[in-house]
């Protein structure tokens, strides 16, 4: 059902509706559904197990495959939510159901990095936004970024970087976290491009990093090879 509802070209938050949508359709044929040991599972329990099905279907599906159970929750999360809302504003209940379904407990991270709640709504900034919290502070470290080793942290810096053009400070970030050489890092960036929209400030970015990605790889590989010599 979830690969037709993909094939058939129903995205964001309309996949969700969709996919649970059906699920709920299958499960109300029975008077009640239960576990392998004989236990009734009650209907919030499968709502929430519907919803990591769906999420991790949708994060295969943006990836292309592949490297999905390598990625941490809060880089699921911040990937599905680019690919559901956007650069939106959600209402709380909507933002902690995808954040649930992605193993995140939102109250436990918003106002830390990159989620912030605003009175009933939570945003997900974007690098940009995060870029004025960075001036604003007059530095990196403000932000959350500098010392992070989260995916999306790192990626935000080192696009923050790239646009400023220090591209020295760029690849030590990248050869000190660890994700200069990895597929994964540039395929969820790549991933992120595809979700946003074509004015979309962060896509820019994104795609101008890109565009470089086989002479950065070629340079940090060049710089690790002269720090074994030495």
């Amino acid at each position: 059902k979830l690969e037709r509802l993909w094939q058939e070209g129903i995205s964001g938050a309309d996949f969700f509706i969709a996919g649970i949508g059906s699920a709920i359709e299958i499960f109300g044929k029975y008077e009640k559904v239960m576990d392998y040991e004989g236990n009734i599972i009650r209907a919030d329990k499968l709502l929430e197990f519907v919803r990591e099905i769906v999420t991790d279907y949708a994060v295969r599906q943006i990836l292309h495959n592949g490297i999905a159970g390598e990625l941490s929750p809060l880089t699921r999360f911040y990937l599905l939510w680019r690919w559901t809302y956007q650069e939106a504003k959600v209402l709380f209940d909507n933002a902690r159901k995808l954040a649930q379904s992605t193993g995140i407990d939102l109250t436990r991270e918003w106002n830390k990095g990159f989620i912030i709640k605003d009175k009933e709504f939570i945003k997900v900034l974007g690098l940009q936004e995060r870029d004025l919290a960075c001036l604003r502070a007059d530095t990196h470290r403000q932000a959350g970024l500098e010392d992070s080793r989260e995916l999306i942290d790192v990626l935000h810096n080192v696009l923050l970087l790239w646009k400023e053009g220090n591209r020295e400070d760029m690849k030590k970030v990248l050869s000190d976290s660890g994700f200069g050489g990895k597929d994964a890092f540039y395929r969820v960036a790549q991933a992120i491009s595809e979700t946003l929209q074509i004015d979309s400030k962060e896509k820019k970015l994104l795609d101008g990093f890109l565009s470089g990605k086989e002479r950065l790889l070629s340079e940090i590989k060049e710089a690790y090879k002269q720090r074994m010599l030495f």
